[in-house]
């Protein structure tokens, strides 16, 4: 007969022994094994990812045929160890190995599964002329344009088979008023397909349109035409009623505190300004005006509180008295939650943001812990069934190494707060929970986003409960009262609150020092780092606490990883995808043969922890010669040369000699008796971005990234 132990999983009843078990942890001790379930899955996903090429059915029959061993491991493993064929502890451990193995094999298939089902078709080739389609979404670019999202596209002289699903367009002028959202609007464009990193193992933006089927981007010099508004009632409703929503914000709440406010309530952050993304991503507080985990439970547990102080009210009147309070509290706020990720787009973070709030109401309705380990792993595995994409996101990845950090600090916290005073008991416990929050998520920040900002602490102290006892609050009111036209004082409410979190953003980014650049790790570090953390933070098997051999593994990946990303050093030579650019690696830092290429440009700069700008780059010495013709010396004696513009190919025959190096954006044939290397544009089709190392590897993006999703 089976019984359910500590470790969530079954197991065959066995003879009771005396067992004394060492106390450990009340968190890990109530969740067992099961928040290993998704990092299992996670380990399959991410083997999926990491692979160079797209896996076929064979690998995919593998997995199946490893899921299965798996699950007949688990289950005849306790068998064995009742007949004495292998001791209990072996059994245990076959067991846990068997049912991992099936739950990363299953990861394993579920990211194949999710890549086919969003597969849609990607243009190939520069594209210019009409571009017709429904508008779907309305934003911003990175270059602060106002940027369109088409879907039911049509290009001239393409089949339908072949055009993309959805296409992306930045205007390089903001028209004074746009069609609504779900009007038929066409416009000249020019795209192309979705563009590869700009360095060998950067950021690859191709894998992330392929999962929202983003087949082309471009921009367009053209007004908007509309050729069909939208229908009243259809699929666009909402959004529109978004827009709406969003204009009557920002008519309330003048100048970019609107703009905040709108983008806290509605998820629109059209109306935000690269300056106020700068100022928020310098002070650290770039995560309040994108709706995540932080938003959705602010929200929610108002929510909760207010019916819940409702209810009991009503009960003390002795209406209702007996009834399960809380768990109609918990349904509200499950709806408001459900309708606030409506109203705000449902994107990614926000429906992630949704699912684990949903989770812990749910938790409260079955009765059980709202806030645990297993709560956390539950909507992990959701998530990650739903979308195995998210693994690679710094979302997700941030809003799960905080929570189970606020989650393990919780029993140390509880053994402390007798002795604090009881009035500074809650500004202890926001200290606290920011520095935990903040430095469990430092590395992930840094890994992806090049940047630690020194005074974040600072300012999320002073800034996020301003967001809880004013904005979140005032914006549930706001939008009650919204539809009757009494919003008014309620966004004014609103309004001092964004406006207080700009004036401290804007404080704190002006603080000397406020910044501090970070390279860009190699590859496998966050994986390093990550599985160390999670060995040092879950292990402990059937309530005992790790193996010191266990223990030091973690410790020991933390190390490697954090030594690799300390040692390896950036690349001597980089060259853009496009000959664009070229960045040669100096005493003064990366030096840049030419101005302009601010995307890529900047992209390489961020990656070596360098906060120059562009320009400033551009001016370094190492280059001379003249506009279109410059070259540099390379420490191996070679000469670099980048060649642009109309006399690209009359400076060919000059530079090609004494095994130069030549990077020429555009199409050439080497001449005759060629004595150098040629990088042109046939040449970087083929490999995309190129880095050169200072011990003379040569990596490219498409061996990096493989040509694959």
């Amino acid at each position: 007969m089976a019984v359910i132990e500590a470790d969530g999983l079954p197991r065959p009843r066995r003879r009771a022994v005396a067992d004394a078990r060492p106390a450990r942890p009340v968190a890990v001790a109530r969740a067992g094994w099961f928040p290993w379930l998704p990092v299992w899955l996670a380990c399959g996903i991410g083997l999926w990812f990491a692979l160079k090429v797209e896996p076929g059915v064979p690998a995919y029959g593998a997995a199946a045929l490893l899921a299965l061993a798996g699950l007949a491991i688990s289950r005849a493993a306790p068998r064995g160890a009742e007949r004495m064929a292998i001791p209990w502890a072996a059994a245990d451990a076959l067991r846990l190995a068997g049912f991992a193995l099936a739950v990363a094999a299953l990861g394993f298939g579920l990211a194949g599964l999710r890549s086919h089902l969003v597969a849609a078709p990607v243009l190939q080739f520069r594209y210019y002329g009409p571009v017709e389609g429904r508008l779907v979404e309305i934003d911003r670019s990175a270059r602060d344009r106002m940027r369109l999202t088409l879907d039911q596209v049509t290009l001239r002289n393409m089949a339908p088979e072949r055009t993309p699903d959805q296409v992306r367009l930045s205007l390089t002028e903001t028209p004074a008023r746009l069609p609504e959202v779900g009007a038929r609007i066409m416009l000249t464009g020019h795209l192309g397909p979705p563009p590869g990193p700009a360095a060998p193992g950067s950021f690859d933006f191709r894998r992330q349109a392929w999962f929202e089927r983003l087949g082309a981007v471009g921009y367009s010099r053209t007004p908007v035409m509309l050729v069909a508004p939208a229908a009243e009632r259809g699929p666009f409703a909402v959004e529109r009623l978004r827009n709406r929503a969003s204009a009557a914000i920002q008519s309330e709440i003048p100048g970019q505190a609107g703009a905040v406010a709108s983008a806290l309530l509605t998820g629109d952050r059209s109306g935000i300004e690269e300056r106020t993304n700068a100022i928020m991503r310098d002070s650290n507080l770039y995560h309040i005006v994108s709706i995540s985990g932080l938003h959705m439970s602010m929200l929610a547990g108002f929510v909760y509180a207010a019916m819940r102080t409702f209810l009991a009210a009503v009960a003390a009147a002795g209406i209702g008295a007996g009834r399960p309070g809380h768990k109609l509290a918990a349904l509200t706020a499950l709806a408001a939650a459900a309708a606030y990720m409506r109203l705000a787009d449902g994107g990614p973070a926000t429906e992630r943001a949704f699912v684990m709030v949903a989770v812990f109401l749910g938790a409260i309705l079955a009765d059980r812990r709202a806030i645990s380990l297993r709560t956390v792993a539950l909507a992990a595995l959701i998530l990650l069934a739903l979308a195995p994409e998210a693994l690679t996101q710094p979302g997700f990845q941030m809003s799960f190494a905080a929570t189970v950090a606020l989650i393990l600090s919780y029993e140390p916290w509880s053994r402390l707060s007798p002795r604090v005073p009881r009035l500074l008991r809650p500004v202890a416990m926001l200290v606290l929970s920011s520095a935990v929050a903040g430095f469990s998520t430092a590395p992930l920040a840094a890994a992806h986003f090049n940047r630690l900002s020194e005074y974040g602490l600072i300012a999320n102290l002073l800034a996020v409960p301003a967001m809880g006892i004013l904005v979140m609050p005032a914006g549930v009111v706001a939008a009650l009262l919204m539809p009757v036209g009494l919003a008014g004082p309620a966004l004014w409410v609103m309004g001092l609150g964004t406006g207080w979190m700009l004036a401290v953003a804007e404080r704190v980014a002006a603080l000397g020092g406020a910044v501090t650049a970070v390279p860009a790790p190699p590859g496998p570090t966050l994986a390093l780092i990550g599985l160390g953390a999670v060995i040092l933070s879950l292990l402990r098997p059937g309530g005992r606490p790790a193996p010191r051999a266990v223990q030091a593994a973690g410790l020991a990946a933390l190390i490697a990883g954090s030594a690799l990303w300390a040692t390896t050093p950036r690349p001597l030579l980089l060259v853009g995808r496009e000959a664009e650019a070229v960045g040669l690696m100096t005493g003064a830092g990366r030096a840049l043969s030419k101005p302009g290429a601010a995307f890529t440009t900047g992209s390489w700069l961020e990656e070596d922890g360098d906060t120059a700008a562009p320009e400033t780059a551009a001016e370094r010495p190492g280059w001379d010669g003249p506009r279109g013709a410059r070259r540099a010396a390379l420490p191996d004696g070679r000469t670099v040369h980048h060649l642009t513009g109309k006399g690209t190919e009359e400076a060919l025959a000059g530079a090609c000699r004494d095994g130069a190096l030549v990077i020429a954006a555009a199409r050439l044939d080497p001449p005759a008796k060629a004595d150098c290397r040629l990088l042109d544009l046939q040449a970087l089709g083929r490999t995309g971005a190129l880095a050169l190392w200072p011990d003379g590897r040569e990596t490219t993006a498409e061996a990096t990234a493989g040509r694959r999703p």
